[in-house]
């Protein structure tokens, strides 16, 4: 297994399955300070630097906070626009990264513009940890939510994850690449217009993902294990920032999962898993229901990045 010390986590293309354990490893080893909501030394000489392009809460806040549950120090922008990087001079990713190495250890990067973490990563001398390019992927998200699943079930093999949403969105993209490390199904709802695009579909078949298309929700709930939800009333993931108009769209019944649906027809065991925010296409109801882990998530996804940040700036091998 290769080692996690300087690397920059950009895509769950380049993961291995023992690298997914290993990382599932550290959180365990270390979940009781954000458990037990205590702030360690581990990263106390350490030094994080956010560049977030694009509007964030939880994946930005949990990135801070697992930096700081470690005992390090955070500086950084949640807003390009006020920043020289975003104003008048519209500052190139490499002169802004080549500013900002000097600023901190490990720079994690939220951006627009699909490949800008990449692109970061080869000017940069200090790990870039990807939190989100636009279309691109999205790999912290995906790796709390295979931690979250790993947790509840026990396994990450033999399981139907039902994904319903934008298969455009990049958790979609990376959570798929990801099951090319286990033996499980994913089935596919989304509408024609947000569908697998072909040459993902190609790199899917390249990689050996066993993953089936459906027409909706209620088609095949009854298998699903994993309910794992994005919206299809979707902003536009190329911009830096998006405003809600006056009118909104409504989630076709085919896209959403419902209190009714879950007790209907889903697995008494089946867990629902969704990023947020959310639109209506998981009503507020479900909340309460022994299916919702997304609330877990947010708890994990402190954890997971925690780990990250240990094993990249080598506080644990």
């Amino acid at each position: 297994m290769r080692s996690f010390l300087g690397r920059d986590i950009l895509s769950l293309k380049e993961f291995e399955r023992d690298e997914y354990f290993r990382v599932f490893e550290v959180c365990e080893e270390i979940k009781h300070f954000a458990r037990d909501r205590q702030n360690g030394e581990l990263l106390r000489e350490k030094t994080l630097v956010t560049a977030f392009y694009q509007p964030s809460t939880r994946t930005r806040l949990a990135t801070e906070a697992a930096m700081h549950r470690l005992g390090g120090h955070v500086c950084g922008f949640s807003d390009a626009k006020m920043t020289r990087a975003g104003d008048f001079y519209q500052e190139s990713i490499k002169d802004t990264v080549h500013m900002l190495e000097y600023y901190g250890d490990v720079i994690a990067m939220r951006h627009f513009q699909q490949g800008a973490p990449h692109e970061a990563a080869h000017w940069a001398s200090v790990p870039i940890i990807n939190c989100g390019d636009g279309w691109g992927e999205h790999p912290t998200q995906v790796l709390t939510d295979l931690y979250t699943i790993w947790k509840e079930k026990g396994t990450l093999d033999g399981l139907k994850i039902l994904c319903v949403g934008d298969m455009r969105m990049r958790t979609m993209h990376s959570i798929l690449y990801a099951l090319s490390q286990f033996d499980s199904e994913a089935y596919v709802v989304g509408p024609e217009e947000m569908s697998l695009l072909d040459d993902f579909k190609k790199e899917l078949d390249e990689r050996s993902v066993q993953y089936v298309e459906k027409e909706s929700v209620q088609a095949c709930i009854a298998d699903a294990d994993v309910i794992y939800m994005e919206p299809v009333v979707q902003a536009d993931y190329t911009k830096g920032r998006d405003e809600r108009g006056s009118e909104v769209g409504i989630t076709p019944d085919a896209y959403k999962v419902t209190r009714e649906l879950l007790r209907d027809k889903g697995k008494g065991d089946a867990i629902v898993l969704h990023s947020l925010p959310r639109m209506d296409e998981l009503p507020t109801d479900v909340d309460s229901t022994r299916h919702a882990r997304y609330w877990f998530e947010a708890f994990n996804s402190v954890v997971m990045r925690m780990a990250l940040l240990a094993l990249v700036l080598g506080a644990v091998e």
